[in-house]
């Protein structure tokens, strides 16, 4: 097959136009489709349903661009490979993690990255699926649990507590709770029991629902929660690696904790000798250092 032909009928296929696709090659409309024509008439098939919509892939279309999509993903991966040297850092590293995780302790502490490799470009992917690393959707991953693919180089970086946090203007206002039947006169502020999230986080929710909670505000994430609970909303559940960059907060009911949640770093085997994963890496480990010295009160 015409690599060139590949080329153009994978971005057609991505961006579901012609001339979508046209403008992001600099090439016309005109020129994409006598190509995609050409390599429809090369395999003898039809690959694009046409609609005054868009272009809808057909069965041997859908076929055709996840073989592109797993060629593209591999000559980036050859590409990082090639362009990593042992001087310098440069180019994009896909990172993915949690919302909470990635807005709240990785994102405020990357500027110390960036101020000593600045040619490095970071994407960073918050959200709660989790991406396949194999498949190169992401580079490194930082999740809140021990990745399962065989073919991962993991890291356990460390564990993160799920704890009952309040402001002190909301305690000084409604008081402080002394045992979780005392929630019940106050409002909780939590991700939703059935929303993603790690299966300790939920445990101690429901636990806490027990208790006949009249007043509930959920968020679908930590940020939000964080928010609510700076603003004195109420008394949120919220992962303990906050502590070190908000301070004010409040620990209520010290006992009410869910059990450990293990965070790990992984990328694929195939990155093992990437400079850009390296430094990323070892950037984190010493983040994660300097963290636990702060929970402990050491300099």
């Amino acid at each position: 097959m015409d690599w060139d032909k590949l080329r153009i009928f994978h971005a057609v296929a991505d961006a579901g136009s012609l001339t979508h696709a046209g403008d992001a090659l600099h090439l016309s409309q005109s020129a994409v489709s006598r190509q995609i024509r050409s390599l429809e008439e090369s395999l003898n098939v039809i690959l694009f349903h046409r609609h005054a919509r868009g272009l809808i892939l057909t069965e041997p279309g859908e076929l055709l661009f996840d073989a592109t999509s797993s060629m593209r993903r591999r000559l980036a991966a050859a590409e990082a490979r090639i362009r990593d040297s042992a001087d310098e850092v440069f180019g994009e590293l896909r990172v993915t993690t949690t919302i909470g995780f990635g807005t709240l302790w990785l994102a405020p502490r990357l500027p110390a990255l960036y101020e000593k490799y600045p040619d490095l470009n970071i994407d960073l992917m918050l959200e709660e699926r989790v991406l396949d690393l194999p498949m190169r959707e992401a580079d490194v991953a930082i999740r809140m649990k021990e990745p399962s693919q065989a073919d991962l180089i993991r890291r356990r970086l460390m564990s993160v507590v799920m704890k009952l946090y309040a402001s002190p203007a909301y305690l000084e206002k409604y008081g402080t709770p002394d045992s979780v039947e005392d929630l019940c006169s106050h409002r909780l502020i939590s991700q939703a029991s059935g929303a993603a999230q790690v299966s300790a986080s939920a445990l101690l929710i429901k636990r806490l629902m027990a208790n006949d909670i009249a007043s509930h505000l959920t968020v679908n994430n930590y940020f939000g929660i964080l928010q609510a609970v700076i603003h004195g909303l109420g008394i949120g559940v919220l992962p303990d690696y906050l502590t070190e960059d908000f301070p004010n907060l409040v620990q209520v009911l010290p006992d009410e904790t869910s059990t450990d949640v293990p965070v790990y770093l992984a990328y694929p085997e195939e990155l093992r000798h990437s400079k850009r994963v390296e430094v990323f890496r070892d950037f984190v480990l010493d983040e994660v250092i300097a963290y636990r010295r702060a929970q402990k009160g050491l300099t």
